[in-house]
């Protein structure tokens, strides 16, 4: 998970990795595509976001269903990537990727395992605002994915990637509700009864609801859709689809054509 991302505006760059650093962050890459370890929530969860990701793309673009690199010739953000495991799937369907993430470690420990697999992804280490005062080329779509839960300021988040989106493009957000139920479910059951993510991976007070997301992104120029819920389901122990929105949702926005 990405801690609150604040500070240095510099441009997002490209780490290097030295040959001592290798064995490192190959052992962190392996750790973070552990489908049994402890981004094990991540894991269980990428499917019905990707599959989300990959219908709404299909839908806006016009891009026919069922094509083996459907994001071909699209580019796509993924703010917060972590240890890639969203960038690598988009790239795997055609997109040229950037990646990028606050943490210096998640961006090498994603290079490394980038590497191992054969993909070419521009990751870099840094924020938002630091791709927006380098006058980063809008993308067609902006992922933001469990990230805005963890930023300083919310609404000046939502806006600031947004405008990287561009005319014509979408940016998809997916985030935590500041409901009671999330609270029990996504904090306390989550965190300190399952043991599914580490205690304090989360600030309840810092969930965003799905009005406030359309607020800011509203106020960004986008043309936010309805909230799509996201569900756990015990027996199955698979998320899908649903049209809860208490605990876990995303959000669709389009950037009208200029």
């Amino acid at each position: 998970m990405v801690k609150t991302i604040e500070g240095s505006r510099a441009a997002p760059r490209t780490p290097s990795i030295d040959a001592d650093e290798v064995a490192k962050f190959s052992a962190m890459a392996a750790d973070w595509w552990n489908p049994t370890g402890k981004f094990k929530p991540l894991h269980r969860f990428n499917p019905v976001r990707l599959k989300f990701i990959r219908e709404t793309a299909e839908r806006h673009f016009g891009i026919a269903p069922g094509a083996l690199k459907p994001l071909e010739g699209l580019r796509l953000l993924d703010i917060g990537c972590g240890g890639g495991l969203v960038s690598e799937p988009m790239a795997r369907l055609g997109a040229s990727v950037t990646g990028v993430d606050a943490s210096e470690a998640n961006i090498k420990t994603a290079l490394t395992h980038a590497a191992e697999q054969g993909l070419d992804i521009d990751y870099r280490a840094g924020t938002a605002e630091g791709l927006i005062d380098a006058s980063e080329t809008p993308f067609d779509i902006v992922l933001n994915l469990e990230v805005v839960e963890h930023v300083a300021d919310a609404h000046q988040f939502l806006k600031d990637t947004a405008s990287l989106v561009r005319p014509g493009g979408l940016m998809i957000v997916a985030s935590l509700n500041r409901t009671a139920k999330a609270l029990a479910t996504a904090v306390i059951g989550a965190e300190y009864v399952l043991g599914w993510l580490p205690r304090g991976t989360h600030d309840w007070s810092k969930f965003v609801t799905p009005d406030e997301v359309r607020t800011a992104l509203l106020a960004a120029g986008m043309a936010p859709e309805p909230a799509t819920g996201v569900v756990f389901k015990p027996l199955s122990g698979a998320w899908v689809l649903s049209d809860d929105t208490a605990v876990n949702f995303m959000v669709v926005a389009r950037r009208p054509e200029a």
